[in-house]
């Protein structure tokens, strides 16, 4: 597989989540060891990665990744993206994290390397209750 299929394959798998899709098409868009990491998680293989989006699913209601850009350079890749959700603990209202992702593609499309970049702090942390309150006085306290 081509990486430009390779890349669009996996936008397609992110834009169209859900619990059916990470238990049938996860496998066939990572490989089995792949690595996966992100701001919480430094995880390799199916089990670990889907495990991850498992969590996901239980603790955010409708889920959604938007890919905003890609740029795809050998068998390499970076997407950008917004993650709408809302909280089920906390506030009902709709949230939305901005991030990327550094991909590596294997010689048969498959992920090998998945690497999310987004700011925990202003992108979560400050959306929750009293936290977010700590956190917003620290970063104003830190631009004085």
């Amino acid at each position: 597989m081509t990486p430009d299929l390779a890349l669009k394959r996996l936008v397609h798998f992110f834009e169209n989540i859900s619990p059916e899709s990470v238990r049938v098409e996860l496998p066939t868009v990572y490989a089995p060891q792949a690595r996966f990491k992100d701001p919480f998680n430094d995880v390799n293989g199916h089990e670990a990665i889907s495990a991850i989006f498992a969590h996901m699913f239980e603790q955010v209601e409708q889920p959604r990744f938007v890919v905003t850009g890609t740029v795809l350079q050998g068998q390499q890749a970076f997407l950008t993206w917004d993650f709408l959700f809302t909280m089920k603990r906390f506030s009902r209202t709709p949230q939305c994290i901005k991030g990327a992702t550094h991909l590596v593609f294997g010689a048969d499309g498959a992920v090998t390397l998945h690497r999310d970049y987004w700011d925990a702090a202003e992108e979560l942390y400050e959306k929750l209750p009293v936290l977010g309150a700590l956190m917003r006085w620290l970063k104003r306290a830190a631009r004085r």
